[in-house]
């Protein structure tokens, strides 16, 4: 005795509007998937910037592709002694008659398109850091540089230059919370020195962007 075959039930045909539709839907979904993505890790975890100026010269040539992480910073971390920033004009760094100008978004890149690189409207400098809150920092004659009485080895100063180069300073304290700092190019930096009339020459750590993690 045959045993009947189960019916099978048949999908019914798709008119061309409904798979238009749902690849329109499809789409939508990735983009909007896509725009919160991007913006979490602008906002939280990594920005990309490009060198304008030879003020950190030569770790940082002009041109050179920056990804800042902005990890530590949501921690309640801050830069240590040493790391390169980049951070948000304090008010009066940045001007037409300067040498420095500010870090550029990455025009014309992938990161420029998903939207990890700067506002071009934002205004934003890169330096390294030499000194933090509530340590002392000098430089006089040719240096070297002192933090806290103790000498700083600077292996990356520009060749020709020396720690003092441009302006002797000191001894300066500074202030919980804040940051001291310098180009590495010290010669044509317009850094924490020049700067005395806007804070002190100081950068609060409020205004730091994000530590260097990688340059090419």
């Amino acid at each position: 005795m045959s045993i009947p075959e189960s019916p099978v039930e048949l999908s019914p045909v798709r008119t061309r509007r409904q798979r238009a539709n749902d690849f329109l839907y499809s789409w939508l979904r990735f983009a909007i998937c896509t725009v919160i993505l991007t913006f979490s890790l602008k906002t939280y975890i990594v920005q990309a910037f490009s060198i304008p100026s030879g003020s950190m010269e030569n770790t940082l040539r002009v041109g050179d592709k920056t990804i800042v992480e902005k990890v530590s910073k949501h921690f309640g971390g801050s830069p240590g002694r040493g790391k390169i920033v980049v951070f948000r004009d304090p008010g009066g760094w940045l001007s037409s008659t300067d040498e420095e100008k500010s870090a550029a978004s990455w025009q014309n890149s992938a990161l420029s398109f998903l939207g990890l690189s700067a506002s071009s409207g934002d205004k934003y400098l890169i330096k390294r850091v030499v000194a933090r809150g509530r340590d002392t920092v000098e430089c006089h004659g040719s240096g070297p540089l002192k933090v806290n009485g103790v000498a700083v080895k600077e292996n990356y100063i520009y060749p020709g230059d020396n720690s003092c180069s441009g302006l002797a300073f000191g001894p300066v304290k500074v202030p919980s919370g804040k940051l001291w700092v310098m180009g590495d190019h010290r010669s044509v930096s317009a850094d924490s020195r020049f700067h005395s009339s806007v804070d002190g020459g100081f950068v609060s750590e409020e205004l730091v962007v994000g530590v260097l993690i990688f340059a090419l």
